[in-house]
């Protein structure tokens, strides 16, 4: 007998799910009856305002298309409120409107159907967001057409100091690639708000509010004058999503083999699967070079990787010479101690014949891998005995560099 999923099933229990991770109501049939009402009631109202004639308003400045004439962006306004995906609310920067786990397939949605965003740009723009964007795994697995319409849809956003570029527990409106600036991570819990991280002149943030339709987990915070590049929620989902579905498939089940992820749970190993990119390296090609400034984790995928260190406390001819201190093979990972101590790589890694990584940026691994942080740092005293044992002292650990 063959089972097939209905479509929207796996979007809506994700939903919930989260939620209820969220929350950890005690009474969970009657948590599930009021979250599920609450959906009910408001595709409802959808569903009644939509008889009304309303089509998709636009706040602010509005959305550009590649014709900016005003007949042509309401014929627009009108063929997307006739489709089968209602689009939000589009605003760059201000708060949009609640829109309570918008029903979204990948396998289903027809790119034809939505048109395409475009805010011009000038040719200086054109590449400052090119350099901003060429690190941002999100990006890896794009197409050079599915990229190009990325860029295409992103306007950039100037900050000052103090600006809240997103609020904690706000609606996802934009994703967004810091050209440069300072911002501060801060994190509000029983009532008490800390700052938890920084992002300096790089990265990105504001994709998973956009993925799985929960508010803001975090407040950034400018703490410099600087520029961002945004990405309105609707493209998002549409291009980034799509390309996500995809991933998925194939990432999913290799998650969940990495021993160090199996205390997470299921909900926490999808989004980690959302995040990574694959990079794939040659026989001999370094990976990550001792001293440099860690920017991202790294799993096995397949083939082998060897860990080279350059010891100081070897003082002999010897000294300039890389030692071998382990191998890492399929699910098994590395990277992970500069970002844990916030130091300098402390080894090398090569690739031993073919070999393919999932990398995930630091970021990122500050945001999801906080409940595998106790794993992590337990392995810091496995490492040091190791040094020990090689060395007789586990400084080039505490003291990494060249």
């Amino acid at each position: 007998m063959s089972i097939e999923i209905p479509p929207g099933l796996t979007e809506l229990l994700q939903g919930y799910t989260v939620e209820v991770l969220r929350h950890r109501p005690p009474d969970l049939l009657n948590f599930a009856a009021e979250y599920f009402g609450r959906l009910r009631d408001a595709r409802d109202q959808e569903l009644r305002e939509a008889t009304r004639g309303k089509g998709v308003v636009f706040d602010g400045e509005p959305m550009q298309t590649e014709s900016n004439g005003e007949d042509e962006r309401r014929q627009d306004v009108d063929e997307e409120s006739d489709s089968d995906f209602e689009p939000p609310v589009v605003n760059r920067f201000n708060r949009r409107v609640s829109v309570c786990a918008e029903a979204f397939n990948p396998d289903e949605d027809d790119d034809e159907a939505e048109a395409r965003v475009v805010h011009p740009k000038t040719d200086e723009q054109r590449c400052r967001l090119q350099e901003a964007c060429k690190d941002i795994l999100i990006f890896k697995n794009l197409d050079q057409e599915q990229l190009s319409q990325v860029l295409d849809a992103m306007f950039e956003r100037k900050v000052q100091p103090q600006e809240h570029v997103i609020d904690q527990g706000d609606d996802g409106d934009n994703f967004y690639v810091v050209e440069r600036g300072l911002y501060d991570i801060f994190v509000s819990r029983d009532g008490q708000s800390r700052c938890v991280g920084r992002y300096d002149n790089r990265g990105s943030f504001g994709e998973l509010a956009l993925m799985y339709n929960t508010p803001r987990a975090a407040t950034i915070v400018a703490t410099t004058e600087g520029s961002l590049w945004g990405l309105d929620r609707v493209t998002f989902r549409r291009i980034i999503l799509k390309n996500n579905a995809k991933k998925r498939k194939t990432f999913e089940l290799f998650i969940e083999s990495v021993p160090l992820l199996k205390s997470l749970e299921p909900s926490e190993r999808m989004k980690i699967v959302d995040v990574i990119g694959e990079k794939s390296y040659q026989d001999g090609e370094r990976i990550i070079s001792q001293g440099d400034k860690a920017d991202s984790f790294y799993i096995v995928e397949s083939g082998e990787v060897k860990i080279l260190i350059k010891s100081k406390t070897i003082t002999t001819k010897d000294a300039n010479q890389e030692v071998e201190i382990a191998r890492c093979q399929k699910g098994q990972y590395f990277g992970e101690l500069a970002l844990v101590t916030n130091k300098p790589r402390a080894a090398s890694a090569y690739a031993v014949g073919e070999v393919k990584c999932l990398v995930m940026d630091v970021q990122a691994f500050e945001r999801l891998l906080g409940p595998c942080m106790d794993i992590m740092k337990r392995n810091i005293t496995h490492y040091e005995e190791q040094l020990v044992a090689l060395f007789g002292s586990s400084l080039d650990l505490t003291d990494p560099g060249n």
